[in-house]
Formats: structure tokens, C-alpha cells, sequence
């Protein structure tokens, strides 16, 4: 067998890793499971539809490299899930044909083909180089062979296979496989409240707090104040309420604890033992089953039945699989099945009634869907699969112990797909059919979708619709919406984009990526964001001809909007998300299941003004004041100064915004009466901000609260959540303040459009020489100075211009100090043509990060809090979500899984919700809740209505022609009709204003009272009604009205 041949791609760097690149998926990984990737060579035996889904989640995340070998020949049915294929690679080696496209993801990641020769099977000497080897789709008998290779010789084996709408995946890691970080939640820490002096020591957590700890973790305990003697120690804990446990460590004798310290929890590793697969196929019980779906516990034995039937079946005949729709193949899967069953022992065997009745179902399914190949299975197992290889390569979360099934045979058709059916066609979607049949595969040609989204999840989704064929027909479309650029980071996850999209508009490329998989797929692309503001290019007619809408959002205000206009246009909506390792899917039917805003996850927690500026005990804290600092100086500052210099009315209108004009009118002062003129003044500049920001604002601070301040209550003001800070001096050989007077300086100079400084100016040694004849004035604290506590005092010192700390006593002392500083400035006409630079925050800007990463360092070191690296900085100040491309290919997958129960407009049961979880693993599904519904008695007779009913009425009708048919036609006096936030009639309305609205038009009653036309392209109107009944009199509440005027 000749050596691995690289098809295309780059020398890999291992020793570094592209922290701009694989930025999101660090935040999921950790630098060093990164690492250990870099240094794993995979080898995947099979590149067909699940495998090159696979291949595609491992080289995006970074692995050293990656070897195919599939060496037969292309066919049809490949096409259906193979997205790197086409016509064109007919009967070309799989694995040659598909290696340039996958060397194309990831430049730092070689892509290799093992070339046999013929007739040769992969080989110990073969395998023997790599750490990880992942075989999809092959019989049992050669997963037996490689198996028994791999597992003396401790490299990682996986075995997937995907049959239809069936799967499975077997993992086996070794003897000792060493797992460092067993779940993805991050290492728990919290503030400390108390410790007791008993034995053993009780840690109780701040009060309304809860520490998440289980009995058994390990924490450390840090920072504690009056009782050193458990600093800096780890302690196995015993839990002992949510707020409280114990330390195995008497404190008896102990001095008494005095407030604050920090707990950290460590994370514990722990070893697994992996059976291989022949003794697995052996075992007995179902302790080694990963469970898919709690609405199906009976399901992993009788799927696990049933494949080994259906590799008997396929041993049987030449390796070929049941004919599609064929029944006497299938009942000889099931004779198989039965006899496999009867010499199976202990909990795996099925008991004869469930195998005659359901069992025997499942077996049918099974096998007359065996030679199918659908992307979305293939998407989802690829996800799963990639991501078991990188826990392989990496040793980071727990892997698949032994065996996962997943069945989704609830998609099929309520009547079995007959042989003729199922026939091939010679197409690319053969594969697709054999599943479906082909009258299912026009349905699905013929749906048209709006995709709002084409970044991660749009990408994938793009590539699972044009495998699958959506939109192609006479009928169908696919429209794709994204207002965002490609940048680098994007490109470890959004696998339809190159190095060379970088600049260029999402949707533009997606669609070019997707057409080019797909040529027959009808697709548009749009780079607008969906919202009242864009409502004239998404209009009602644009909806109208749509079959359902598909959210790849990142936001949930935008969700929210595309939800209003499902509702308002009868519309399913497919709704997914990820989180790191985390994903979740919804699938929202008219009618059948509530709409996506029924039910909300409560509001993010805001962190309180007062512990911002003054109290902050968590590193998020330290990094939004530094966050708020730097707008304050780069962007805020500098657009107060350009409008100063460039509006002649910003003076006056800036007179009327009384809360805020005394600060900004010291921003404007300080930016130009201290304008730098060279980089040294720059780091002058920045030198005395450190001595502002970082020593005397806390020694005021002390001088306002000293350290033995109690309440009124008698307890310590410094307590709590409070912890009491100590003043930085600046010392030049400490990198920290080093690193933030030079990086804010820079900035500065940026700000001003000064030259770029030389690197050398930029070195240590030349800041430290700079700084040495800085002149920094002498601080003293000062009595009088107004400092809030409570959100509440703060908001009553911005009132009176003083958020700055220095209130002002009176309107006229508000008005004098402004007076003051207007008369300190230049004049717009002596600074001709100078302006400043404002810069916008961007967390993928090093130099950004660099001064607030140093400025919230410095931030937690007055306050004893741990500090955060660049790498942790950007996380939290940039909000970034992290994000691995396995956990998006699997959601996508279960996504489209409910696209074909859409099509085949399935009841409710048959729907699926799906969390999960790749880390633990962990795999929930649940059935959509139907929509809420209230009842109104209307003549007489009940009427349940929910969020997806509403009274439509045809034609402008006059207001008194509307307010008829309500009566006529409900039996309802409309009291109150309203449009918007606008009122068009109630009985409180003046006569003479009833008199002139009743004879128009209702488009035109709209226009009059919002002073507005209605919109030359819009439809309908919306009206809002209350109203009564005619005969009882008694509140009737009824939907609201679409009216149709065109």
C-alpha cells in the first residue's frame, strides 16, 4: 500500500494556533485541546454522503491531518448527500474525486488519499500512523477487521453507519482513554459569604446565590480575609444546601473569617475502559446504549437487532442492501433479526411479542430503507461522528460509551413506499427516493423558502436543500437573506465560504456555493435585514408565495419579527440554534404547535450602575467598565468634538440636555485643550490615566467608605458583595501597566491622526524612558465628594449633572460650570479643518482588546479579582457565542428532518423539538406543545381561538360598512377599532369626527388619523377590535382583523 498522498492544501503549523480563525470554536475547545488536535492524523474509511460530513467538521476544526480512502467508484445514489459530488465525478474513486474540494476548507490542514493496490485492504502497517480512525458505512465484518487492529494498538476507532432514516455509531477508545474536561459547562466560581470556625468548616456562597457545586467536586479557595489558613487549598466538598457546603478541614482554632474570598472549582479528569467491537456485539446488557429519544427507551436493542440482521442480509448478497420498497426483502431482514434474537442472552434480547408486533415495524422500515441515502441523517450523524473524533484527538468531553441508535422513521409516509415507487431514475436524488418515493421528492422540489440567515446554520442548511432538492422545481425557490460581510473567523464553521469571500456579502456567496452543488436549485440571494424598515422588499407579496420560513438567526428580537410574520401569513417556521456543544430546534406549524414567541426565556440579568463603577466583584464586571471607558474616550469623546467644531447649533441644542451636557462638555474640553502633538504626549497622556483610573479614584473611594465603615445597621460597609479595593502604583518594570499605557496611547495617537509609532518606540525599555520625565500631580482625597451606592443615588447624581462623582448643588451651580467650560474653548473657527478619529469597538482588533484587556486587568487587580486574558477579555466584552461546526451540521440535520414532516404535513405526535447536548452526550426530544387558546361565545356558539386565527375581511370597506358586517356576520358592537397605535374609532370619539370618518374608506381612515398614506404596495390592513355582544352587552375578546384593500 503506498504512502498517504497529499491532494492539495498547505505545511500545517502546529505549533501556533490561528487564534483568528478558530476563535469561536476556542471558546468551545480550549487552547490546549486545540493543540492536541493539531498534533492527531485522522484517517476516514469512507467519504461517501456521512463520511465527507464527517471529513467536513474535522478539517474545518483543525485537525494535523486528514487521510480518505474510498476508492469506489462514484454513483447516483451519492449524489443525494455527497455535496463535493456531481455528475461529472461519475465513476470516479470517491475519495480522489472529493479530496481538492475538502483540502479547500481549512489551509492548515492537509487532505491526503491512501492508494491501494488493487484488491489490497487497509492494513496494520496502514493504520498504524494514525491516532484516530473513523469508518462510516462498511460491513461488520471489515469494522470486525480494523477494529481488531486499532484497539492493541490504542488508536481510536469509530464505526457510523447511516442507513436510510436509521443510524448508528460505535465508539471504542482504548483500554485507559483519559478524558481532561468530561462536560462543557466552564469550572464554577463564586464569592464566598462565610466560613464557619466548626469541624468540618461550612463555605456558605453570597446570599440569593447558588453555587451549582455537587458533592465530590473539587474547588480551590482563594482571597479570604480573617482566616488564611484555608487560602490556596484544594477541598473535595460535601454539598449541603444550594448555598452551602463543607471543607474536610477543622477551622476550630482557626481565626475567625472576616469577608470576602473566591471558590474556583476544579475540574476532575477521569479514565474510561472500551470494549472492542467483537466483545461489545457479545455483551449482554444495555449499559454501553447512549439514549436518542426518551419517547423511544425500547428502541437502541431493537435497532441494534436490526442492523446486525440487515449486515446479515448484506453479507447474504454480495454486500447489496434490500431493494428499495421491496417486501420479500425486507422479510427476510426480519427472519434474520428473529434468529439473531433467539441466541441473544440477557437484556438485549426482545421479547418475541414486542419483536412481532413494533419490533417488527421498525425491522420493515429498516431494511426498506436501507439503500437511501438522505443528507439530513448524514448532516446530523456527520456531527455527532466529527465531533467523537475530535474528542479522540483531543481528550476534551465525554465520548460515546459504546453504542448511540437514532431512528427518525417517523418521517416515512403514512402508507409504505411500494417498489416502483422507490425505483432510481438515474438522478441525483436516487438516493432520496429510495426513502420517499418520487412523488415526495416533486413535493419537496416544489416548496419555496425564505432562509433568513446564511451564516453557519444558513450554510449548512443551504447545503442540506440543495443535496435534498428543495426548491428545484417549476414551483419551488429558495430566497436567502443576510445583511453581515464574511470574516475570518467565520470561515472554521461556515463551510460554504473561502479565504478569498473574506469582505463579500454572506448571502451573495452562499448562494454561489449552493448553486454550484446544486445547479438546478432556483435561488436568490438579498443582503437586507428583516424588519418594519425593509417590510417594502419582503412585502405581502413576497410571503404570499412562499411554503415556509427558516431562521439562522443569532438574535432573538429578529426571531421574534419573523415569528409575527409567520403568524400573520399562515407560515411554518423551522427555528434552530447553538451554543458551543449545546443545540436546539423547534418546528413551528400553523395551527398544530404554538409559535415561537408563546413562550420566552427571561431578560439577560443587567449589572447594576453602582457595582459598575464603584463595587465590581466579577471579572464581567471589570470588562464592561472597561468597555464603557473605551467608548467614553475613542468614540464618544471624539464624536462630541466633531460635532462641536462641525454644527453650529450643537451648542444650543446640547443646552437642552440637562443631565448629560456637563460631561460632555469636560469630554470636549479635555480632548481639545489637550490636543498631543507627538506619541510622547500620548504616553503622558496615558500615563496619568492609569494614575486616575487606578489609584486616585479608589483612594477617594477609601476616603468616602474607609475599610472600618459599618451601616446603620451596625454591619460592615465593606461586606458582601463589597469588596474593599487597594490603590495601583505604577510601576514601569509591571508588563500590566505597561501593556495599558502603551496600548491606550496608541490609540490616542490613532484618534488624533498622528504617525504611526515606530515598533522600537512601542519596546518596554522605550515606554519606561518615556515615562521617566512624566510629570504626575499630587492626589489628595477630598471631603464632599458625592459618591452613589445604590443604583437609585446614582440615577439622582446623573439628574443633576454629576455622574462623574463631582454632584453639583443647584441649576445655577449646573449652569455656571458650563458656562465656564464653554468659555475655555476654542473656537470652531480656530480649529479649521481638525477633527478627531472616533473608533468603533471591534473585539477582532487586537489593538482594541489590548487596552481592555489591560484596563479591566488593572480594574480587578484594585479589587483582588482573578483576571482574565486576552483570549477570555474578548469573549465576554464582544458577547461572542461559541460555535463548532459539528454541533451546527447535526441541528441543521434535525431540522430538515422536519422538513420532510412538513411536506408530508404529519399530525403533532410526529413532530419533534430536540436539545442536545455533544459534550455529554446528551440527545432530548419532546413533542411541540399545541398553541393556547381562549373561548368566545359568538351568537351564541363557542368559538376556541389561538395566536393563528384571526377575522379576515375582504375589500376597503367604509367604517360604517365595517362596523356592519361585524354585526352581522358576529353578532359583535365594535366599541374601539384601532390601527397600530392609532385610534380610528371608539365610542368616546366625537360625533362630528364619527360623522366625517363613517362614509370613508378604512385605508383611507388610517391615513387621516396617522397623517400617513397607506403604503402603495400594502395589502392589508390590521385592525384591532373590542368589542361587545349586541344581544348580552357583556366584553366579547375576539382576534384581530386582516383587512385585504388590494
Amino acid at each position: 500500500m503506498e504512502e498517504a498522498k497529499m491532494s492539495t492544501g498547505m505545511e500545517p503549523g502546529h505549533e501556533n494556533i490561528d487564534e483568528g480563525l478558530y476563535s469561536r470554536q476556542l471558546y468551545v475547545m480550549g487552547h490546549e485541546a486545540q493543540k492536541r488536535m493539531q498534533a492527531s492524523d485522522v484517517l476516514i474509511v469512507g467519504v461517501a454522503g456521512l463520511g465527507i460530513e464527517v471529513a467536513k467538521n474535522v478539517i474545518l476544526a483543525g485537525v494535523k491531518s486528514v487521510t480518505l480512502f474510498d476508492p469506489a467508484p462514484v454513483a447516483y445514489p451519492d449524489l443525494a448527500a455527497q455535496f463535493y459530488l456531481s455528475e461529472a465525478d461519475l465513476g470516479k474513486p470517491r475519495d480522489q474525486a472529493s479530496a481538492p474540494r475538502l483540502a479547500e476548507l481549512n489551509p492548515y490542514v492537509p487532505v491526503h488519499v491512501l492508494e491501494p493496490e488493487a484488491g489490497e485492504a487497509l492494513t496494520a502497517e496502514a493504520v498504524k500512523r494514525y491516532q484516530v480512525l473513523c469508518v462510516t458505512n462498511r460491513p461488520l465484518a471489515e469494522q470486525l477487521r480494523l477494529n481488531a487492529i486499532t484497539h492493541p494498538l490504542n488508536i481510536a476507532f469509530i464505526a457510523s453507519e447511516v442507513r436510510g432514516l436509521c443510524g448508528s455509531v460505535f465508539c471504542d477508545f482504548g483500554e485507559a482513554f483519559l478524558v481532561s474536561d468530561p462536560s462543557d459547562e466552564p469550572a464554577i466560581n463564586a464569592m464566598i459569604g462565610s466560613i464557619t470556625q466548626e469541624d468540618p468548616a461550612v463555605v456558605s456562597v453570597l446570599e440569593e446565590h447558588r453555587h451549582g457545586l455537587e458533592t465530590g467536586d473539587v474547588v480551590m479557595i482563594a482571597e479570604v480575609e480573617g482566616m488564611p489558613e484555608v487560602n490556596n487549598q484544594e477541598y473535595r466538598i460535601t454539598v449541603t444546601g444550594p448555598s452551602t457546603f463543607q471543607i474536610p478541614i477543622s477551622t476550630k482554632g482557626a481565626s475567625p473569617y472576616v469577608r470576602g474570598g473566591y471558590l474556583q472549582q476544579i475540574k476532575q479528569a477521569r479514565t474510561l475502559t472500551f470494549q472492542p467491537l467483537e466483545k461489545a456485539l457479545g455483551a449482554s446488557g444495555l449499559g454501553d446504549f447512549v439514549l436518542a429519544d426518551f419517547a423511544k427507551m425500547d428502541r437502541p436493542p431493537l435497532l441494534h437487532l436490526g442492523f446486525r440482521a440487515l449486515h446479515a442480509f448484506m453479507a447474504k448478497h454480495q454486500g447489496l442492501a434490500p431493494v428499495p420498497g421491496r417486501r420479500e426483502d425486507a422479510e427476510e431482514v426480519l427472519a434474520l433479526a428473529h434468529s439473531l434474537n433467539e441466541a441473544t442472552e440477557g437484556e438485549l434480547q426482545i421479547p418475541r411479542e414486542v419483536l412481532e408486533k413494533d419490533g417488527a415495524r421498525v425491522i420493515r422500515q429498516l431494511a426498506l430503507g436501507a439503500a437511501g441515502v438522505l443528507n439530513p441523517m448524514a448532516s446530523f450523524f456527520g456531527g455527532i461522528v466529527g465531533q467523537e473524533v475530535l474528542k479522540a484527538c483531543s481528550g476534551k468531553f465525554s465520548p460515546i460509551k459504546q453504542w448511540f441508535y437514532f431512528d427518525a422513521l417517523e418521517c416515512l409516509p403514512t402508507e409504505p413506499v411500494s417498489e416502483a415507487e422507490a425505483a432510481p431514475l438515474n438522478c441525483r436524488y436516487d438516493g432520496q427516493i429510495a426513502v420517499f418515493g418520487k412523488s415526495v421528492q416533486q413535493i419537496l422540489g416544489q416548496q419555496a423558502y425564505f432562509l433568513v440567515g446564511a451564516g453557519a446554520i444558513g450554510c449548512e442548511m443551504l447545503k442540506n436543500w440543495a443535496m435534498m432538492g428543495v426548491g428545484t422545481g417549476e414551483k419551488g425557490a429558495v430566497h436567502v437573506t443576510d445583511m453581515d460581510r464574511i470574516e475570518k473567523s467565520n470561515l472554521s464553521r461556515q463551510f460554504l465560504f473561502r479565504a478569498n469571500d473574506i469582505g463579500q456579502a454572506k448571502s451573495v456567496c452562499a448562494v454561489r456555493a449552493a448553486q454550484t452543488m446544486n445547479p438546478d436549485l432556483k435561488i436568490c440571494a438579498y443582503e437586507n435585514r428583516v424588519g418594519a424598515d425593509t417590510e417594502d422588499i419582503f412585502n405581502d407579496e413576497f410571503y404570499e408565495q412562499l411554503t415556509g420560513v427558516c431562521t439562522a438567526l443569532d438574535n432573538v428580537d429578529a426571531r421574534l419579527y419573523m415569528d409575527q410574520r409567520c403568524l400573520f401569513y399562515q407560515l411554518p417556521m423551522l427555528e434552530s440554534g447553538t451554543l458551543g456543544t449545546k443545540g436546539n430546534t423547534q418546528v413551528v406549524v400553523p395551527h398544530l404547535t404554538e409559535n415561537y414567541g408563546a413562550t420566552r426565556d427571561p431578560p439577560e440579568k443587567s449589572i447594576p450602575v453602582c457595582t459598575l463603577k464603584n463595587f465590581p466583584n466579577q471579572i464581567e464586571h471589570t470588562v464592561q467598565w472597561a468597555r464603557d471607558w473605551f467608548e467614553g474616550v475613542f468614540k464618544q469623546a471624539p464624536e462630541d468634538v466633531n460635532a462641536y467644531l462641525s454644527n453650529p447649533e450643537y451648542l444650543p441644542h446640547l443646552q437642552t440636555q440637562q443631565n448629560t451636557k456637563l460631561e460632555t462638555l469636560r469630554r470636549i474640553q479635555a480632548s481639545l485643550n489637550d490636543r498631543p502633538t507627538s506619541f510622547q504626549d500620548c504616553l503622558a497622556w496615558a500615563r496619568l490615566r492609569f494614575e486616575e483610573l487606578f489609584n486616585n479614584t479608589i483612594r477617594q473611594l477609601l476616603h468616602n467608605f474607609p475599610i472600618d465603615q459599618v451601616t446603620s445597621t451596625g454591619t460592615p460597609f465593606w461586606s458582601g458583595p463589597k469588596k474593599p479595593p487597594t490603590p495601583l502604583s505604577f510601576h514601569p518594570d509591571d508588563p500590566l501597566h505597561l501593556a495599558f499605557v502603551s496600548s491606550v496611547a496608541a490609540l490616542r495617537a490613532s484618534m488624533y491622526a498622528l504617525p504611526a509609532p515606530p515598533s522600537e518606540a512601542c519596546a518596554p525599555l522605550a515606554v519606561k524612558a518615556a515615562l521617566e520625565n512624566v510629570m504626575v500631580p499630587d492626589f489628595s482625597p477630598q471631603d464632599g465628594v458625592k459618591i452613589a451606592v445604590t443604583d437609585t443615588e446614582a440615577k439622582q447624581q446623573a439628574e443633576q449633572g454629576g455622574s462623574d462623582g463631582g454632584a453639583v448643588t443647584s441649576s445655577l451651580d449646573l449652569e455656571a460650570r458650563c458656562e465656564a467650560i464653554i468659555a475655555s474653548l476654542p473656537p470652531p473657527s480656530a480649529l479649521t479643518g481638525f477633527t478627531l478619529q472616533p473608533i468603533d469597538f471591534d473585539k477582532d482588533v487586537d489593538a482594541h482588546m489590548a487596552v481592555v484587556t489591560a484596563t479591566s486587568n488593572l480594574r480587578a487587580a484594585n479589587y483582588k479579582i482573578p483576571e482574565a486574558d486576552m483570549h477570555k477579555t474578548r469573549q465576554i466584552a464582544g458577547k461572542i457565542i461559541p460555535a463548532i461546526a459539528t454541533t451546527t451540521a447535526l441541528v441543521t440535520g434535525l431540522v430538515c428532518l422536519e422538513l420532510y414532516k412538513l411536506v408530508l404535513k404529519k399530525p403533532i405526535e410526529d413532530f419533534k423539538s430536540a436539545f442536545v447536548n455533544l459534550a455529554l452526550p446528551l440527545f432530548t426530544f419532546s413533542e411541540p406543545q399545541p398553541p393556547a387558546s381562549q373561548t368566545a361565545v359568538v351568537k351564541g356558539e363557542e368559538w376556541k381561538w389561538s395566536a393563528w386565527d384571526r377575522i379576515d375581511i375582504e375589500g376597503d370597506l367604509t367604517l360604517r360598512e365595517f362596523l356592519k358586517y361585524m354585526e352581522e356576520q358576529f353578532g359583535l358592537e365594535v366599541s374601539m377599532l384601532s390601527h397600530g397605535v392609532s385610534l380610528l374609532h371608539s365610542s368616546l370619539t366625537s360625533r362630528k369626527n364619527i360623522e366625517l370618518r363613517m362614509p370613508m374608506r378604512l385605508s383611507e381612515v388610517v391615513g387621516l388619523v396617522t397623517k400617513k398614506p397607506v403604503p402603495e404596495g400594502k395589502k392589508f390592513l390590521i385592525l384591532e377590535v373590542i368589542c361587545m355582544d349586541v344581544e348580552g352587552g357583556d366584553d366579547v375578546e375576539v382576534p384581530y382583523v386582516r383587512l385585504r384593500i388590494k
